[in-house]
């Protein structure tokens, strides 16, 4: 039995050379490889230790719990986002990767031992309830998480669609609460798009400039197809530019994030990938044609940004096709893939970081916004128009080219109707988006100035070269 395996941890001598010097060191540290002989000690030192345990413990051992732990530890010292697949695992995980899963609709990672939220995923229990990017996760149905593999706080808060549990969540400020939440089968629509106007425009004018709003959940197989799709109705629409929202979007596929990024992009680079070798060197390039035909674009990023929405948002930002707005996003700089051992089982491993077309890495970091908009509730302390200007006074001269009408100011039924929105309804109003939604307005008349004032030179020039 002992000599068995032997033989089966010695296939994994690739996996601890690399992981077992990392451990406890500083980065700054060079790493000291081990020996094939040394690797082997240690290798017959870890089946010794299962042997022992499996022969001295109180209770009947279980051995593939230990076996799957050990591989779980081996992987979790790397980094926090490698772990071993089990069979039911891998599964699940190409279920969520195709859009549908059962749960709570929250993305967590390892932080020091705790388990951290990423961000919720739109319209999912976890959502609803309110929980938030960055709360940390301290007990689930009573039971202490702390230092649980990711993949054991997963199977905890996934079960059977309809059955209830319960998470105490520690938000940033330091307050703690207990929420039940419901479990359901999580359909991730990673794309949804409207055209919208702000907030206090006048819906009747046909000239009030329209936004084409699009929000993107998350990055799955469907993303990029969805997106060109919703591109295409709202180009229909006659926007002015477009929001692109990816807050408290945890991430996804590289391969969507490129091509979100492409969509927007007439050339440049928008991603380089580098491995563990220094040839090892992969660079992502967007291809003709600009689907929004270079109308202005703002990406709203935040807390809960993170992997993909960052490669989207740096390649838009060093590119210069859109101002990124919100506030500083997650910092997962780096790329994972899995990597299938044959039997049904996998390993979930870290195999590169990126940079964006600048060289940034954003790993621990984040993209930085060009305008920072934090999260705030807005109370309005001013009239659209005020009783006391020009047009309050008796016999003042009328604009005669105004097209404004009397009767389009709100009546004060309107405003009764204003006081009557609960506080739910008030804090609802997103300040970031409407900011970015204004953005994107003053880009498109900037925009147009420009166009105008190439127009009026090229006229004056064809009008000298006659004279």
């Amino acid at each position: 039995m002992f000599k068995k395996l032997l033989v089966l941890l010695l296939v994994l001598i690739p996996m601890v050379a690399d992981a077992a010097p990392k451990k406890n060191k500083k980065k700054e540290e060079p790493v000291v490889h081990l020996t094939d002989e040394q690797i082997y000690q240690e290798l017959k030192k870890l089946a010794l230790i299962f042997e022992t345990a499996r022969a001295n413990f109180v209770e009947e051992a279980d051995e593939k719990k230990m076996l799957e732990a050990a591989m779980n530890g081996m992987l979790g010292a790397l980094d926090p986002h490698s772990s071993y697949l089990s069979l039911d695992d891998f599964k699940e995980f190409s279920e969520k990767s195709h859009g549908e899963f059962g749960g709570l609709g929250i993305q967590i990672t390892s932080d020091r031992g705790a388990v951290r939220v990423i961000s919720p995923i739109d319209d999912t229990p976890a959502d609803k309830a309110g929980i938030k990017a960055g709360d940390y996760i301290t007990h689930i149905d009573g039971e202490q998480v702390f230092d649980l593999t990711l993949n054991q706080a997963v199977k905890k808060m996934k079960g059977r669609p309809g059955t209830k549990v319960k998470l105490t969540i520690v938000s940033d400020d330091g307050e703690s609460k207990t929420l039940t939440l419901k479990r359901d089968i999580i359909k991730v629509k990673s794309v949804k798009y409207e055209e919208k106007m702000l907030a206090d425009a006048d819906k009747e004018d046909e000239e009030t400039p329209k936004v084409g709003y699009v929000r993107i959940s998350d990055f799955g197989a469907t993303t990029a197809k969805d997106l060109k799709a919703a591109l295409k109705d709202l180009e229909k629409k006659d926007v002015v530019g477009y929001v692109l929202d990816v807050r408290n979007n945890p991430g996804g596929y590289l391969t969507a994030a490129i091509e979100v990024s492409d969509a927007f992009l007439d050339s440049g680079e928008i991603v380089s990938t580098r491995g563990k070798e220094k040839t090892d060197i992969e660079r992502s390039f967007a291809t003709k044609g600009d689907l929004v035909n270079g109308k202005p674009v703002v990406v709203l990023i935040n807390h809960g940004s993170a992997s993909a929405s960052e490669i989207v948002a740096g390649a838009l930002q060093d590119n210069g096709r859109a101002l990124v707005m919100g506030s500083q996003s997650f910092g997962k700089g780096s790329v994972q893939q899995q990597k299938p051992l044959g039997d049904g089982t996998a390993i979930h491993i870290t195999i590169a970081r990126y940079y964006t077309p600048s060289g940034r890495s954003i790993q621990n970091e984040g993209i930085t916004p060009d305008v920072e908009v934090l999260h705030s509730k807005v109370e309005v302390i001013e009239k659209k128009e005020s009783m006391y200007s020009e047009a309050s006074f008796k016999n003042s001269l009328k604009n005669d080219k105004s097209s404004k009408k009397k009767d389009d100011k709100k009546s004060d039924d309107d405003e009764d109707e204003k006081e009557d929105l609960t506080d739910e309804e008030k804090d609802a109003l997103d300040y970031q988006l409407q900011r970015a939604m204004d953005m994107v307005i003053a880009m498109g008349k900037m925009q147009a100035r420009q166009s105008d004032k190439v127009v009026t030179d090229n006229e004056e020039e064809k009008s000298e070269k006659k004279k």
